[in-house]
């Protein structure tokens, strides 16, 4: 059955312009919020869906530019017979060249023969469904698909909840496992006489071979419905029509009572067991009212582990399980820069697989911060959310996430990150150098370094900038942290044996500690790891560096505010 090769949107919703070849198998849309991911699947929707007519609004309109006509372009391929019908098609057949991306005016050797089906809709509101291609536009011709054939390419959609994929009606997925051949009219009439006692199952011995499947794919899916799956009329029907017959487990509940999580499971097995009839699935969120381990089973059920895959899935998700357990060409990354929209395929960038498993979450944000470490991942959160707290806009509200750089890998993380074209920054130490190649490029390809100045690491640094008071509240964090008799026995080291702990309490106490003592402290603390992990230097952001950020030096508060400054200027 065909299957999508080209999709062309212009002047719809979110997106202004875009062209993107899709992969058969699961093409699962990721990226930020409100970057238009739900823009693309509904376009497919519309397009491709079985409709007679659709009601528009000025609001479709990007930007509410109805002066330009919306168009979507679904160029379709593996076409069956049907839609290779010379008769039927033959001045719209057009060629697909997949090494180049490029549509052909004519099919020819080494093309795939394909259709170009357009959706366009002017001021009028009025949507018009036709066929595009130079030879028929040279002709004066014009056609749309005949409607047996829309409706056998027509996809399958699951939304937030599915309860019309549960019941025969059009366009459901059981309607697609009976052919669209169901007709039980003659019993719904004598049902709505003798109401539900007299409905009797049995005379609808069509529906024997779904109910099995339902029953088989239920237990493939770990579904609870009993020993039975039924077909009875469902009594919260107001109306007596095709679609009151729905599925009912054993004691005759409705499906539809399902909890939303294995509702859709369900529905996705059964759009699996359809595959032969329909390829392409259509999936919002696909991890909603799903645990962890019931999305790897969805995906499953969905072909995402097939070699061959069963059926060309559209997907939207924002969740890491779904990230981490699909491959790189299954996920596309959705970017808006500027008017023009992109999909890009992750696995364009070369080999991110292992990124993108480590990293899964940041792939879900429009802007990451590499932190050289844990502790710069601490310090951050700690501010964030005393800033928050005060009023300022969040990291996460400007859709920015942090990732471990592990030290020395910090530079090949965010270069592969950079690769898949997301905003990176990198915040590190300064004790070190950086690898100057590795930064070069970095930088080349846009990317911002924040690091602390003097050589110093982080914890010499907070302890060189901050005051006298939130200083000695940084040592008694270390101290409790740590132990008392720990930190002792580093300042001994660290001081060749010069200075005791108390010497640096009473120190701070009666005149301040001078800046010898601030180098000493910093270095043990760098050295020794007394605020090294997220949790501690997460504490301490929020509860000592933050009430005295205003007070503290520049060397401190320049490197933080350019890397807020640069968080708020990826959000816009």
């Amino acid at each position: 059955m065909a299957l999508v090769r080209v999709l062309e949107i212009e002047n719809f919703r979110a997106v202004k312009s875009l062209r993107w070849l899709p992969s058969p198998g699961v093409n699962c849309l990721i990226g930020p919020g409100d970057s238009g991911k739900s823009t693309i699947l509904d376009a497919i929707d519309l397009c491709l869906g079985a409709r007679r007519s659709l009601s528009f609004t000025d609001a479709d309109f990007h930007a509410l530019d109805f002066g330009h006509p919306i168009r979507i372009a679904l160029t379709l391929g593996a076409l069956d017979d049907p839609l290779k019908n010379i008769d039927s098609y033959g001045d719209f057949l057009v060629g697909f060249n997949s090494a180049t991306g490029v549509v052909e005016p004519e099919p020819g050797s080494g093309l795939e023969t394909t259709l170009t089906l357009q959706l366009t809709v002017q001021d009028d509101l009025e949507p018009e469904w036709t066929l595009v291609s130079p030879r028929a536009q040279a002709a004066g011709r014009t056609r749309n698909l005949n409607w047996a054939d829309r409706t056998r390419v027509a996809p399958a959609r699951l939304g937030v909840t599915g309860d019309t994929h549960l019941t025969w009606r059009r366009g459901s997925v059981l309607t697609k496992l009976t052919d669209g051949k169901t007709d039980a009219s003659k019993e719904l009439t004598r049902a709505a006489r003798e109401m539900r006692d007299a409905f009797d199952q049995k005379d609808l011995k069509e529906l024997a071979e779904p109910l099995k499947l339902v029953k088989a794919a239920a237990g493939d899916m770990g579904v609870p419905v009993g020993a039975a799956v039924q077909a009875l009329i469902d009594a919260g029907s107001v109306t007596f029509t095709g679609g009151t017959i729905s599925l009912h487990d054993e004691e005759g509940v409705p499906l539809r009572a399902l909890g939303l999580g294995s509702s859709r499971l369900l529905i996705a097995a059964l759009q699996r067991k359809a595959a032969e009839k329909v390829t392409t699935f259509l999936i919002d969120e696909l991890e909603y009212g799903l645990e962890p381990h019931r999305i790897i089973r969805l995906l499953g059920a969905l072909g995402a582990k097939e070699e061959v895959p069963p059926l060309q899935v559209f997907a939207t998700s924002h969740s890491p399980i779904a990230v981490a357990e699909l491959n790189a060409h299954q996920l596309h990354i959705v970017r808006r820069n500027g008017g023009q929209h992109t999909v890009r395929r992750a696995s364009d960038a070369g080999d991110v697989q292992g990124t993108i498993r480590a990293h899964a979450h940041a792939l879900l944000a429009s802007s990451i911060v590499v932190c050289e470490g844990g502790s710069e991942i601490g310090l951050m959160r700690g501010l964030d959310q005393h800033f928050t707290a005060s009023g300022e806009t969040s990291l996460s509200a400007c859709g920015a996430t942090l990732v471990n750089g592990n030290g020395d890998e910090t530079f090949s993380r965010a270069t592969a990150l950079q690769s898949l074209g997301y905003w990176i920054a990198i915040l590190r130490d300064s004790d070190k150098p950086a690898p100057t190649a590795a930064e070069a490029a970095f930088i080349a390809g846009g990317g911002k370094v924040f690091a602390w100045g003097g050589g110093r690491a982080l914890e010499q640094e907070l302890f060189a900038a901050l005051p006298d008071g939130p200083v000695s509240e940084l040592l008694e964090l270390a101290i409790e942290t740590k132990d008392r008799a720990l930190i002792e026995a580093h300042i001994r080291t660290i001081s060749n044996g010069a200075n005791t702990l108390g010497d640096l309490e009473t120190e701070a106490l009666i005149d301040g500690l001078a800046p010898d003592s601030r180098t000493l402290l910093g270095n043990a603390a760098a050295r020794f790891g007394w605020l090294k992990t997220i949790s501690t230097m997460e504490t301490a952001g929020r509860t000592i560096v933050g009430p005295a950020y205003g007070e503290a030096d520049a060397s401190l508060t320049s490197v933080i505010d350019g890397l807020r400054d640069w968080v708020e200027d990826g959000s816009r």
